[in-house]
């Protein structure tokens, strides 16, 4: 394929992706498969990498989240990004109609529309091609998150326009149900939970790595025209659906209205159905449809007087607190939950709500036997808000978090964390992941072993500990659905090859709180066996360079339980190795020595790089300080690679540290 050939066929696979992500995620109207849509992607990915000189800036591949940035550009606003008044009942919504028919000579026409709870942004568009993205700051002035916003994929990279300069404003959000999932997980990895997906959406479009917001899926709705050349429009309705026909997600549910009563119908409508919508609403715009009018009402210092919010009380409701019981997330997070009277809020009935961890439960004082405040946290999530005191009648108790898991684990928490976790390696709450942590590449590189297989030999009751890995037999796994002879061989080969991992490798597997590779590997060189290291005490360990309190103490308490020396004895019994191998010297060549990684590798991602750094023996720090070795500068180096030069720290290519690690 010559490159005329090559140049049209990258700009046919651009157009056409854009245009199916236009169906997909705007229109809800896809037209063809997600298997289709994947092989033109990686059609294009792969012409785009051997001929880079070609693709464009609004390539569907710039979508999956680049570098990693140091810090946000400022960016100016031509268009002050204003706030709206809030109005909060119907009085208030007459008086603003009174001031704008006391401003015009004409009567003015409404237009009302959902108030989106999310992030306010600007999307400007050079010639039809998305050129920068930025938060709306403090009206004035916001912050350059273009990379981001490039990973939301109902945000058009580029549109069919005559106007030479476009700029929209939308609000960016998170989906009701991405917001649930997300705090689950996040719950399960003992991680604080976003108090609403506003306060969701915020944190992922301000994360520095683009590669964040991409996982977290977040959506926007494009509301009002900020600035356009080349193109008229005499109404917001009519801007919309310009805004519409580009492709744009315009707001949902919005109506032209006329009078100040039909625009208060329509709000009444949006507070009864905003159960129903997928995204979170705190309530109803009301805005002036023409833009002459707007121009003659004016606007204060902060907020326009041709539109208002009217905000909608979120609803709460009393209940009691029968009891707490706990549950075990698949990471051994303990999550204490409140069992409750049965109680409609928002329209669904609830009977349990999530109280985080017992930080929570002591900064509310909530005991068992409570009367409590219950709510939705944005509108989703059952929370206890507060406790309703004056109804206390001396029967009430405090809850105290057990000590013991039903699978007999230790439950502990370190000093400086919200989380109690289960540290059995018996657990059966937190099996799954147990597996697939114990067979990964950095622990025990058990290949062929993917989560799919180890569901399977869990439901068929195959394992229950990671011992058991180590007493299959090639009938066992050639008789689950999909697998046979060769494929049991395969893994059974593999599981017989971790065998011979050092020590590290196995302590890294444990799964044991705070201990990590590095850490494995300074006990492993520091006691050379298991048996050594399940004899240290606190105050051996925390004289190892490295090893702190709360680490000492993790380890002192994991080889403390009877049922994970059980587990560790059916593994030496079934050969695995439970010593240090030492590495040579050449293996160890980076030992003692600091790296900080800056800019874009060619050849590695920066967890690659980090791990190889590790491998051999030294360190990656995320900061530049005089303790810094090494700094490794790749394309478009920031900051970072200034103070380095600025200290004196020897700076290399990715080609000098290629050569440094052969």
């Amino acid at each position: 394929m010559d490159d005329t050939n090559v140049y049209e066929r990258i700009k046919q696979l651009t157009d056409e992706l854009n245009y199916h992500n236009r169906k997909y995620y705007v229109e809800d109207n896809p037209e063809i498969s997600d298997y289709d849509y994947d092989m033109m992607l990686r059609e294009l990915e792969q012409l785009e990498r051997e001929y880079p000189q070609f693709a464009t800036e609004y390539s569907p591949t710039k979508r999956v989240g680049g570098q990693a940035l140091e810090a946000f550009e400022t960016v100016e606003h031509a268009v002050q990004m204003q706030s709206l008044q809030d109005v909060f009942d119907v009085s208030e919504l007459n008086e603003f109609d009174k001031r704008v028919k006391a401003a015009l000579t004409e009567p003015a026409e409404y237009v009302v529309e959902p108030k989106i709870d999310g992030l306010s942004v600007s999307l400007e568009y050079e010639n039809g091609v998305f050129v920068r993205g930025s938060t709306r700051g403090d009206g004035m002035r916001g912050e350059d998150v273009t990379a981001n916003l490039k990973t939301i994929k109902s945000i058009p990279l580029k549109i069919d326009t005559d106007a030479s300069f476009l700029e929209v404003r939308g609000e960016v959000y998170m989906s009701k149900s991405v917001f649930k999932a997300l705090n689950e997980e996040r719950e399960e990895l003992g991680l604080s939970v976003f108090a609403n997906p506003r306060n969701a959406a915020a944190g992922s479009l301000r994360q520095l790595d683009p590669s964040v917001a991409a996982e977290r899926k977040l959506s926007v709705f494009i509301f009002n025209i900020q600035q356009i050349s080349g193109k008229t429009v005499s109404t917001h309705s009519q801007g919309l659906d310009y805004l519409k026909s580009l492709g744009f997600p315009v707001v949902e549910h919005n109506t032209v209205g006329g009078s100040i009563d039909k625009a208060f119908e329509k709000i009444t409508e949006i507070g009864n159905e905003r159960k129903n919508y997928t995204y979170d609403t705190d309530g109803a715009v009301v805005k002036v449809n023409s833009l002459e009018q707007r121009q003659l009402l004016g606007s204060t210092a902060k907020t326009p007087r041709w539109a208002v919010a009217y905000k909608f009380p979120p609803e709460k409701q009393t209940t009691l607190l029968k009891d707490i019981y706990i549950k075990i997330g698949r990471t051994g997070v303990v999550t204490p939950n409140a069992l409750l009277e049965p109680v409609v809020v928002a329209g669904s009935t609830i009977s349990r709500a999530t109280l985080h961890n017992m930080d929570y439960i002591l900064q509310k004082d909530i005991k068992i036997g409570d009367t409590v405040v219950i709510q939705k946290a944005g509108d989703i999530i059952p929370e206890v808000v507060e406790v309703v005191k004056e109804k206390r009648d001396g029967t009430q108790r405090d809850f105290i978090m057990p000590k013991i898991c039903e699978c007999g684990g230790h439950i502990i928490r370190n000093e400086g964390e919200a989380a109690y976790r289960c540290t059995g390696l018996r657990c059966p709450a937190q099996q799954l992941r147990r597996f697939m942590h114990f067979v990964s590449r950095n622990c025990m590189n058990i290949e062929g072993l993917g989560e799919s297989i180890l569901e399977k030999m869990l439901e068929n009751n195959l394992i229950n500990d990671v011992s058991d890995l180590y007493y299959l037999n090639k009938q066992d796994i050639a008789s689950l659905d999909k697998m046979g002879d060769k494929s049991a061989e395969n893994i059974l080969s593999a599981i017989e090859t971790s065998k011979g991992r050092s020590m590290e490798s196995l302590v890294t597997s444990f799964g044991i709180r705070n201990i990590g590779e590095r850490a494995a590997k300074i006990l492993s060189k520091r006691y050379k066996s298991i048996d050594a290291l399940s004899r240290a005490t606190a105050d051996e360990l925390v004289s190892i360079n490295e090893i702190g309190a709360v680490m000492a103490a993790n380890i002192v308490d994991f080889f403390s339980q009877e049922q994970n020396m059980s587990v560790i004895q059916r593994l030496k019994d079934a050969g695995v190795n439970m010593e240090y191998i030492s590495q040579t010297e050449d293996e160890l060549k980076l030992e003692g020595k600091t790296f900080v990684l800056t800019g874009t590798l060619e050849n590695y991602t920066r967890a690659q790089a980090s791990d190889i750094i590790e491998r051999l023996g030294g360190r990656v720090s995320s900061s530049v300080s005089k303790n810094t070795d090494f700094v490794i500068a790749g394309e478009a180096a920031g900051s970072k690679l200034d103070k380095a030069e600025k200290l004196g720290i020897t700076v290399l290519s990715e080609t000098e540290f290629s050569e440094m690690i052969q």
